[in-house]
This record gives C-alpha cells, sequence and structure tokens, in this order.
C-alpha cells in the first residue's frame, strides 16, 4: 500500500533542506527522500565561506546537519533510500524508493542537484577536497596568492580562469584541444591576463603531493610524434569542464533543456510536461503539483545561497498548489 503524503521533497542538499524547512512551517508534514549524497554537491567543497549567518566559515556536513535539524524541529520525516522510479502522469503523483516504496504526493518538489563532471583519473579521487574542486566561486579564497590550474577551455573555464587569476599568483588552463572553445570576448580576457598561462594540446595524467594537490602530471600532444611529458607546480585544481543534472529520472514527464537541466515556468519553479523526452517533444503546458529547485533547475549560478533561495519558493508554490485542491 502506498504512502500517502501532502508533499514529497527528493534531494537532500540547500534546496531540499530549505523546501523542507518552508513546507513544514506550513505544516504540510513534508517527507524528504535523502538520496544518496547526503548535503548534496556542497559537501564535495572543504569550507563554506559565503553563506549568510556563517561569519566565521563553516564546514559543509555541519551547514548541512544544521539545516537537516532545522527541519526536522518543524516536522518533516527523513527517508534514507534513492527515488528509482515516479509517474508524473497522474494525481496524487507517484514516487517510488528503492523498487520497494510507494508514495502518494499532492506535491514534489525536485531538488536533485547536479553532479560536477570529472576528468576520471584516479588522483581526482584521492585529492577531493584537498586541493581538487569544481567550483571556483566556492573555493578559490582559499589559494589566495597561490598557483592553480584550471581545466578546460570553454566560456566556464575562462570565466573561472579570470576569477581566479584575481586571487592567485597564477593560473595555469589546461586545454586539450589546440583553442580555446570560449567566446570570442572570454578568449580575449584570458589570452591577455598576465597571470594566466594557457597550456593548449596538454591532458592531465595525475595530480601528485603529500597529503594534498602540490603538482599536475601532463602530456603535451599526446600519441604524436612530439608527445612530451610536463609537470606544473600547483596548489589547486579546478575543474570546469561542465555539470551534470541529476534529472535522467523525470525526463519521461517533465521537460528539460539540452543538458538536461529542469526547465521552469519562468520565475516560478513549476515544472513543464514532456510527453516524451526520446523524442523530444515538450508541451508548453505546466504540471500540476511538481515543482524543481536548486542546481537540477540552475545551470549558472550553482551556489548554496541561490539553490536554498528556490527551495523556499519551490515550498511556498507547493503549499499555494495544495491548498487550492482543498
Amino acid at each position: 500500500m502506498a504512502n500517502r503524503v501532502k508533499c514529497l521533497i527528493i534531494g537532500s542538499g540547500p534546496a531540499g533542506y530549505t523546501a523542507a524547512i518552508y513546507a513544514s512551517r506550513a505544516n504540510l508534514q513534508p517527507v524528504l527522500i535523502e538520496g544518496p549524497q547526503l548535503g548534496g554537491q556542497l559537501t564535495t567543497t572543504t569550507e563554506v565561506e559565503n553563506f549568510p549567518g556563517y561569519p566565521d566559515g563553516v564546514e559543509p556536513f555541519q551547514m548541512m546537519d544544521d539545516m537537516k535539524r532545522q527541519a526536522e524541529r518543524f516536522g518533516t520525516q527523513f527517508v534514507s533510500g534513492v527515488v528509482t522510479k515516479v509517474d508524473f502522469s497522474v494525481s496524487p503523483k507517484k514516487v517510488w524508493v528503492e523498487d520497494t516504496k510507494e508514495y502518494e504526493a499532492d506535491a514534489v518538489i525536485i531538488a536533485t542537484g547536479a553532479s560536477a563532471k570529472y576528468l576520471g583519473i584516479e588522483s581526482e579521487r584521492t585529492y577531493k577536497g584537498r586541493g581538487v574542486s569544481a567550483c571556483a566561486t566556492c573555493d578559490g579564497f582559499f589559494y589566495r596568492k597561490k598557483t592553480v590550474a584550471v581545466v578546460g577551455g570553454g566560456d566556464t573555464a575562462c570565466e573561472e580562469a579570470n576569477y581566479l587569476a584575481g586571487l592567485c599568483e597564477k593560473v595555469y588552463m589546461i586545454v586539450r584541444k589546440p583553442y580555446l572553445r570560449a567566446s570570442e570576448i572570454m578568449q580575449q580576457r584570458v589570452l591577455n591576463n598576465p597571470k594566466i598561462e594557457v597550456l593548449f594540446e596538454h591532458n592531465t595524467l595525475q595530480l601528485t603531493g603529500e597529503g594534498k594537490v602540490q603538482g599536475a602530471d601532463l602530456v603535451y600532444r599526446k600519441g604524436e610524434p612530439d608527445e612530451a611529458m610536463k609537470h606544473i607546480d600547483i596548489d589547486g585544481f579546478f575543474l570546469a569542464i561542465g555539470h551534470h543534472p541529476n534529472t535522467e529520472l523525470f525526463k519521461d514527464y517533465i521537460a528539460c533543456d539540452a543538458e538536461g537541466y529542469i526547465i521552469t515556468d519562468g520565475a516560478s519553479t513549476q515544472c513543464f510536461k514532456c510527453e516524451n523526452a526520446q523524442m523530444g517533444k515538450c508541451e508548453n503546458e505546466k504540471i500540476p503539483g511538481v515543482f524543481a529547485a536548486g542546481d537540477c533547475a540552475d545551470p549558472h549560478y550553482r551556489q548554496a545561497i541561490v539553490a536554498a533561495g528556490s527551495g523556499a519558493k519551490a515550498a511556498i508554490e507547493a503549499d499555494k498548489y495544495i491548498k487550492s485542491l482543498q
């Protein structure tokens, strides 16, 4: 038998926990499915210094625990597990956890976040949180007057390199192609910045260091006759090769853009219907009772404070929708 709830929240990052705080204070008695990574992507960083209310900074796990306890105080119920199936074509909406536990909800808030794309080398995992980062805005402050490397050649990589150049002594850009893919203006900003050195046609083989990132082994023109090895001394290694929104589970029901980010109704968090995602056939029709918050619907900012704000918006809209059913 399905568990009947008013509001179901999928995801336990800043968006999900904030949605839970607002929904529980509205007496929606929300159930939050925590997912595989408690605290979401934020927990991959070392310290959070730019979230209001923590003047001395805070460890990400502590911050997420604070949010969870606040939601719990107002009555949120937490369920450990991974959502494996949904059906948004019916009302109430149906959600399955681990294929065994079924929920029926008047409103669903999707807050599943996004995952940074990694190169896939073993040392990335070894130094994750100890010099490896996927967010210059989040972690760049820790590398003031130090030397860092940014991987990527698109607009995001150029933006991050320029941002880091304002903080760091030197910034390497590791670009596997012989050119930058970024827009012309972003290319010029990078190429004209004396603190940035672009290493074209280089690939990262491994990161090195005692307990933290201290260097990187690169290969120039891999597989070519003039292939050569290169080592650079660095204190931080920033990935800027994109993010992948965690939305595959919902694509048969809700509209997503070409990158997989959920499309919402302008300033609203309400989702649009997708009749057949595989055929790219999406309707300009909103789905009653389904909302999206946080990085799964945000390809631009990817900041905890922005995610938290959208979680509050989603809960307020869910409350309004549920009240309309009465």
